[in-house]
């Protein structure tokens, strides 16, 4: 199904959703105040909560997908702007997905995964509008330094599942389809 590598097939096939995603997000009069940017992470939080176990069972490969996980990155910034854990720990999850393999893992971990390099952007805009330094930002600045780093070993390893470019294809656009739905929803 690939011609070339499966990350520029990926970007192409599930540009729509992530258009889709990023427009109803809409996420800078969101993060306007800090009861929106609290709100928003706190669906975040849902999100990766429910999805970051089932991408690393299906996965089964530890030492490459545990520095990608965010959940314990958004915990942080929510205890930061507020949120006790008890409030935390209750907060509503997403619907965890069925991803019967490694293939539909990473279709899924492309959607997160790739948010890290998007998110930079939202953390400097956060960071500005908030004054902000580090506290409050660890979902948004993820890997730090090594974001690219960590792109780069991703697309790599994501390229090895030419053989299933469908599987991967159609796990990246309904991740990108449940996080749009489940981030359209004011927490």
């Amino acid at each position: 199904m690939t011609d070339g590598p499966l990350h520029l097939l990926l970007r192409q096939a599930t540009a729509p959703a992530h258009v889709a995603l990023e427009h109803e997000l809409d996420w800078a009069p969101r993060v306007a105040t800090l009861e929106g940017y609290r709100s928003l992470l706190a669906r975040l939080y849902g999100f990766h909560r429910s999805w970051e176990p089932a991408i690393g069972a299906a996965l089964s490969d530890g030492a490459f997908f545990d520095a990608r996980r965010r959940v314990a990155a958004l915990a942080r910034d929510l205890a930061f702007l507020g949120l006790p854990p008890e409030r935390i720990d209750g907060l509503p999850t997403a619907p965890a997905p069925a991803l019967p393999g490694p293939a539909a893992a990473m279709g899924a971990l492309y959607v997160l995964e790739g948010s890290t390099l998007g998110g930079k952007v939202i953390g400097r805009h956060v960071a500005a509008t908030h004054g902000f330094a580090e506290d409050g930002l660890a979902y948004y600045t993820a890997h730090g330094p090594r974001t690219g780093a960590m792109w780069g070993a991703f697309r790599s390893r994501l390229d090895t599942y030419g053989g299933e470019a469908g599987t991967v294809v159609a796990a990246a656009n309904g991740t990108f389809d449940a996080m749009r739905r489940w981030l359209a929803v004011a927490a």
